[in-house]
């Protein structure tokens, strides 16, 4: 089975929380605070694995959950950090944020690796708050919580050579002669249901990986046949080669073939028809082959390279054409303005700090992923936390905020599933 594509759910560790503690030891007086800090939540990592060539293992798992840093504890102790959750993918994989529609990560080489959604650090204990003004602060941090996110991650073929054409031009028979690769064969269309990679080797011992992917057809790029799903993978190639059935078997003008699945290849992305591409007439042996191509190269005013596939003639010649072009041909990056740095790009996803509405109950409901953290990092034990959190959500704003709306003591404010009565 061929997986090209998958969405799934990233939940990252949580951050240990702090601990609360004082020191209490026979003959050490005052021994002050003594709570050690959480440790950081584990991160969820992808790397690019050459050993995997499928993303099977991914459709088997929809959501993946990095481990929780550990708790601070007392005698001032860390709590220790958590592993990263490491997530294996095939070289070509591409992984977009479904949130945002960043390119989170385009992993082209073996054990790349690329953080997508990282862990929460870890809340601090007492020990960490202590000031020249504060000697023996009574509170600690709960842990950060660990970044959410789906993303949708997607397949995308290395390889230098790409054969195009309408289902049953031979892209299947040429890949089978001309590398290692053994692919399905049959005389119907469609027998390709996924792409065949094939490592290709010259007369003059040059090598190169050819991709031949299933036939195309009209309407392929707005989705019609198997098209919409492999043209993807035409991406990568650097060099097109374009199969056309010269022997026009099956009723259809070659050169209508090649201006067809030109077309598709411009709608789905024009920097496709932009690659260098060489024309391949197939089934040069067929009785009427020689007068089709007479009238096609009449139309187009480009080489065409003649082959009989099933006969093995004419392929050298043109892989060494191939060689040729790739050696002047440079590799270059699928998304070459995209920055591949996931923690700058989830911090747009929230433009303010803070949001409130007032319910139709009256009460005030405030979110926002600033001050959910806040709440959520604090640890409602003591009346010295209660303040710190008051002191923060004045410092946002806040209260400002809800005075001009309108608000009265004794009205209830709600954050998340925390609910309060405002004091002024």
């Amino acid at each position: 089975m061929f997986i090209d594509e998958v969405v799934i759910d990233l939940i990252a560790g949580n951050g240990g929380n702090g601990c609360l503690a004082f020191r209490r030891e026979k003959y050490i007086e005052m021994g002050g605070p003594y709570g050690g800090n959480g440790g950081h939540g584990g991160n969820i990592v992808f790397m690019a694995d050459e050993g995997l060539n499928t993303l099977i293992d991914l459709r088997m798992q929809k959501k993946y959950r990095a481990k929780n840093g550990a708790h601070g504890q007392g005698k001032a102790m860390n709590g220790a950090n958590a592993e990263d959750l490491i997530i294996k993918v095939p070289i070509g994989t591409v992984i977009t944020d479904l949130e945002t529609n960043f390119i989170l990560a385009d992993l082209t080489k073996n054990k790349e690796k690329v953080t997508v959604a990282y862990g929460g650090r870890g809340g601090r204990g007492n020990m960490a708050f202590v000031t020249r003004t504060n000697k023996a602060p009574d509170y600690a941090e709960n842990g950060e919580p660990g970044e959410e996110k789906k993303v949708k991650v997607e397949l995308k073929l290395l390889a230098d050579v790409g054969l195009v054409g309408l289902p049953s031009v031979g892209k299947s028979t040429i890949i089978s002669k001309i590398s290692a690769a053994k692919p399905k064969i049959a005389a119907y269309h469609f027998t390709t249901l996924k792409p065949n990679l094939g490592v290709v080797k010259t007369k003059d011992n040059r090598s190169f990986v050819v991709a031949d992917l299933p036939g195309l057809i009209k309407g392929a790029s707005l989705g019609e046949g198997l098209g919409d799903k492999f043209l993807k993978h035409i991406e990568r190639t650097r060099v097109i080669a374009h199969i056309i059935d010269m022997s026009a078997f099956e009723g259809r003008d070659p050169y209508d073939d090649y201006i067809t699945i030109n077309k598709e290849l411009e709608n789905f992305n024009k920097k496709i028809i932009e690659k260098p591409q060489i024309i391949i007439a197939n089934k040069m042996d067929a009785p009427d082959s020689k007068k089709n191509l007479e009238e096609f190269k009449k139309k187009v005013d480009k080489p065409v390279y003649e082959v009989s596939a099933i006969n093995n003639e004419g392929l050298d010649e043109v892989l060494i054409v191939l060689a040729n072009m790739l050696d002047k041909i440079e590799k270059q990056p699928l998304y070459e303005d995209e920055k591949f740095e996931s923690h700058v790009l989830y911090k747009f996803k929230q433009e303010q700090p803070f949001k409130i509405i007032k319910d139709k109950d009256g009460t005030y409901v405030i979110s926002g992923d600033e001050i959910e953290k806040i709440y959520k990092m604090t640890w409602f034990v003591t009346d010295e936390a209660f303040l710190r959190f008051s002191n923060k959500l004045r410092k946002l704003g806040i209260d400002d905020k809800l005075k001009e709306m309108g608000i009265k003591n004794g009205d209830t404010v709600r954050i998340l599933d925390y609910e309060f009565e405002y004091r002024e």
